[in-house]
């Protein structure tokens, strides 16, 4: 088969498996990957520092990532409606797109229904699960070859804050995961636009290898992505196979994060689907989550999970004992509402250490026991500090998950509680607030009650029981 030299780079690039196929690649490519094609991101020579202030843990970097492919559907969904995103006809939150743009969207509840959903954003494994590379594909907007430098290598520009359905605002956030992506940050980036106009583009993400000239010259390297003959590099397409989950690429975009910073762990499929439910407490689209029949460490099981949310793992879960939710409102932030999720001591045929362990693997795996949402998405947490702590109910810190959204939340106060990348809380007057208030609320509710139902019943049941829990 005959390629151009664009299509030929870019299936090049696309099939690496790992950084060192594209140290290869460009040591063997001097002509394509001369310093001459490499340019700034964002058009910022000294870029590193807004790169490197994102999120500072590689699941929360990869959410980031798969927000962006939320938006861009959201976005492709107003534009085939006839709708400027930015006019007052566009839906102004996130749930109202939802209900305008997907009026079947309660039949997710059904298996079916939801896994042909989630394969509009996918998550993949590739290469070995020693060093092991994502991509995330999504049928959105995509964009033009000419638009990249305005979108997809932006930094700092405000592309999205006049859209009220979206999450993204500030256009860096998706910047976040080329920082864990191995020791030379590579990243690919391929897309085309949902009407089928234009062609592919595409380009590689790399930190800027600095000559032995520069090292002495600058303090720090940079980010810069590649151009050539002075472009975005494209080509022509109908449709391409690219390994996707029951379906072939013709529109969207597709990204690759060489020799990402993951657990090494066999078991990659169900431990990244659980960090990522926790990450994303309740996304407004589901999203599948596939690992390779090569990879996958069980041959008789499938290789593709449905992600949803941590909300839904928990409304159908065998390991909650109760579950309630309060209406907080107060004059300094607003409202919210607090969802308070309660494990029980022993769950199905296991010992108490056993369903301790597995609660704690497959709920609050990254030690996130009090999460803080914004459309679903958690932007800070407390670990189990706040439940011994703060509330003072020691028995219940391995037992207790506790939600709170701040969706609602006054736009001032909630903007002074989170940074900008959305992962962890800015330190400050807000933040201190809202855990003195957290921590009053729940001191003297329903909470308390059932602390002291637990407390009793173990002290009637088994005394040894509440050594044990308090020990392990």
């Amino acid at each position: 088969m005959f390629y151009s030299k664009y299509e030929e780079l870019f299936w090049q690039l696309y099939k690496s498996k790992n950084e060192a196929d594209i140290d290869r690649l460009i040591d063997e490519r001097p002509d394509i990957f001369e310093q001459s094609n490499w340019h700034p991101l964002g058009g910022i020579p000294n870029n590193i520092g807004v790169v490197k202030n994102q999120q500072s843990n590689p699941v929360a970097a990869l959410v980031e990532k798969l927000t962006n492919s939320i938006d861009a559907i959201l976005m492709r969904k107003c534009y085939e409606a006839g709708i400027d995103p930015k006019s007052p006809d566009a839906p102004r939150s996130i749930e109202s797109a939802i209900d305008r743009f997907f009026p079947d969207h309660k039949n997710w509840d059904l298996t079916d229904s939801r896994s042909e959903q989630a394969r509009s954003i996918q998550i993949l494994a590739d290469g070995s699960r020693k060093d092991t590379s994502i991509i995330i594909y999504d049928d959105g907007e995509g964009q033009l070859p000419e638009k990249f430098e305005d979108t997809f290598l932006s930094l700092l520009h405000s592309n999205k804050n006049e859209i009220h359905f979206v999450q993204g605002k500030y256009n860096m956030g998706g910047s976040g995961a080329i920082d864990f992506c191995g020791r030379k940050r590579y990243q690919l980036i391929a897309s085309k636009r949902y009407d089928g106009k234009g062609k592919l583009g595409f380009t590689l993400i790399r930190k800027h290898p600095l000559s032995q000239d520069e090292v002495g010259k600058f303090k720090n390297p940079w980010y810069e992505y590649l151009k050539m003959d002075g472009q975005i590099p494209a080509f022509d397409i109908q449709e391409l196979n690219l390994g996707l989950h029951r379906r072939n690429f013709n529109t969207g975009t597709i990204v690759k994060l060489y020799s990402y910073d993951v657990t090494k762990n066999p078991l990659f499929l169900r431990h990244m689907a659980q960090s990522l439910n926790e990450f994303l407490y309740e996304p407004a689209l589901p999203i599948t989550i596939v690992e390779s029949k090569k990879r996958y460490y069980v041959k008789q099981r499938g290789q593709a999970n449905v992600i949803f949310g941590l909300k839904r793992r928990l409304e159908n879960s065998d390991y909650v004992e109760d579950l309630f939710s309060e209406e907080v409102t107060d004059k300094r932030f607003g409202k919210t509402k607090v969802s308070v999720y309660v494990f029980k001591v022993r769950a199905k045929d296991k010992n108490l250490k056993e369903t301790k362990d597995t609660i704690r693997n497959v709920y609050f795996r990254n030690r996130m026991q009090v999460l803080f949402s914004v459309n679903g998405q958690v932007h800070g947490h407390y670990t189990s500090e706040f439940i011994s702590r703060t509330l003072k109910f020691g028995l219940l810190k391995d037992y207790l998950l506790i939600h709170v959204d701040c969706t609602d939340m006054k736009l001032e106060f909630r903007s002074e509680l989170f940074r900008a990348s959305r992962d962890r809380f800015r330190e400050g007057e807000e933040s201190s607030y809202l855990r003195q208030k957290l921590g009053d609320v729940l001191k003297k509710g329903q909470l308390r009650d059932i602390f002291k139902q637990r407390r009793n019943r173990l002290a009637l049941e088994n005394v040894e029981d509440e050594v044990l829990l308090k020990r392990l």
